[in-house]
């Protein structure tokens, strides 16, 4: 309610840069309900990611989950969406009177900012680099807009054969692979997506070589601190259309604003003032 206090925050490592909380503060400010939004990092408060996460339960009406602990939330949580128990992965949690309630707007998210840039365009063969929490909804994201081939890569192999064959159960309708070079496995692919950490500020680098980009013709990356990571410039250096991690941050954040609140937000409104800040 206007005048009432909302408490949130984000739990994550390195997220010191993280623009969220300037997001959902200008959120309350544009609806009216004043609101707190704290960068909680665990080792920094000398807690444990549970220990942090308890407190959160106590004292906030909801968090934001981001690396490495989404994939560790979805396991705190009730998940009511089937899709979303599917990905395994949770970025946003409602503390809720009967317990804490999971949700996933990185995959709504990765939808939205995919259709404001490409529109309806099909993805096509698909590398992406990385299959964590936000890689799982990434590519649960790119069985909704109909890719027609998934590439994973991870160096924990075990990881991307679990997201493989989970894929496959759930999106039968796209092929799905697991491949061992990143190099290689960009031969033939429409789209290139980084869904590692490689590019955010203190994990300098691309898990692709500028070389590789040459005959895709699009590319995503997660990362958007900063906006323009090494692997967006050189994929831009390649001619290929991209899709910055700045308008997953911006959608993701539109939608979970959606769950704190209960109300809409004007989109347009919010861009351009998170745009002058």
């Amino acid at each position: 309610m206007p005048g009432d206090t909302l408490r949130l925050g984000l739990i994550g490592d390195n997220i010191r840069a993280s623009r969220s909380p300037l997001l959902h503060r200008i959120a309350g400010e544009m609806l009216d309900i004043p609101t707190v939004y704290d960068r909680l990092i665990p080792a920094d408060l000398g807690e444990s990611f549970d220990a942090v996460f308890a407190d959160c339960a106590a004292t906030r009406r909801g968090i934001n989950v981001t690396y490495p602990y989404k994939e560790v939330a979805a396991r705190k949580v009730t998940v009511e969406d089937p899709l979303v128990r599917a990905i395994g992965a949770v970025n946003t949690v409602l503390f809720e009177a009967e317990g804490p309630k999971g949700h996933n707007t990185d995959f709504t998210g990765f939808k939205a900012a995919y259709a404001r840039v490409r529109g309806d365009a099909a993805p096509g063969t698909v590398l992406m680099i990385g299959t964590g929490g936000v890689g799982r909804a990434v590519a649960f994201g790119l069985a909704g807009l109909g890719a027609a081939t998934l590439r994973l890569i991870d160096r924990d192999r075990a990881k991307a054969e679990a997201l493989a064959s989970e894929l496959g159960a759930a999106a039968p309708a796209m092929a799905v692979e697991v491949a061992e070079e990143a190099e290689a496995a960009a031969e033939g692919a429409d789209g290139l997506i980084n869904c590692t950490p490689l590019g955010m500020e203190g994990y300098p680098g691309s898990p692709l070589p500028r070389a590789a980009m040459a005959r895709a013709s699009w590319a995503f990356d997660a990362v958007y601190t900063p906006e323009d990571t090494q692997f967006l410039t050189d994929a831009k250096a390649q001619g290929l259309h991209v899709i910055s991690g700045w308008e997953l941050y911006f959608y993701q954040g539109v939608h979970a604003s959606r769950l704190f609140t209960g109300q809409g937000l004007d989109e347009a409104a919010l861009r351009a003032r998170l745009r002058e800040d």
